[in-house]
């Protein structure tokens, strides 16, 4: 924006600055419409986030006693040596979506389960609900840690946007106003001196 201290008090420069405070104006109003739905969004994901990791504490917890019976089974060290599930190709993948230019993501854990259970000298049905229960604590780990991370992305445009729309709520449009004020002012006074030079000149003739 330039700067308005030095302008020039014309008519002219009165309907430049109308014009661009009225630019400013709809800038700050489309940043707080965003500010608003940013909001709603984090509100949303939070939501969800919460639920998340509900469900995710919820499966840990089976994990936990699932362990706690297979190692009753098999014994802390039998469990140890107890062959293991491979995860081939194992990765993460994301379905994108993009809210008001911020990335926002799906995340689901994709791989290929390989069972060496059956080369185990002692296979049980503890061992196979414990590798169950934790294969599920994995795949819900990363579907909430794809909610977590659009909550850290919205939450940082958030602010972005928030210092923007405090930037020119606080100080741009103050700064236009006031200029715009003393300009009309200026103007009017100006219009008034020369009424009254005009009038007493027409006087003096008369």
């Amino acid at each position: 924006m330039p700067d308005t201290r030095d302008t020039v008090p014309t008519r002219a420069a009165v309907l430049e600055l109308k014009e661009e405070h009225q630019v400013v104006r709809e800038g700050y109003n489309f940043l707080d419409e965003k500010r608003l739905l940013l909001a709603a969004e984090i509100l949303r994901q939070l939501k969800r986030y919460q639920q998340a990791m509900s469900e995710l504490q919820t499966v840990h917890q089976h994990a936990v006693l699932a362990y706690r019976d297979a190692a009753a089974h098999h014994g802390v060290h039998g469990l140890q040596v107890y062959p293991a599930t491979k995860l081939a190709n194992a990765q993460v993948k994301a379905a994108v979506q993009s809210f008001l230019g911020v990335r926002l993501v799906e995340s689901t854990l994709e791989y290929q389960a390989t069972d060496a259970s059956g080369k185990a000298i002692n296979p049980s049905p503890e061992a196979r609900r414990c590798r169950r229960s934790f294969l599920e604590l994995v795949e819900r780990a990363a579907m909430a840690a794809g909610i977590s991370s659009n909550l850290f992305r919205l939450i940082a445009e958030y602010r972005h946007t928030e210092r923007r729309a405090r930037a020119l709520e606080d100080v741009i449009l103050p700064e236009i106003e006031v200029t715009l004020g003393d300009m009309e002012t200026h103007l009017e006074e100006t219009d008034q001196e020369e009424a009254i030079r005009a009038r007493l000149k027409y006087g003096a003739r008369g």
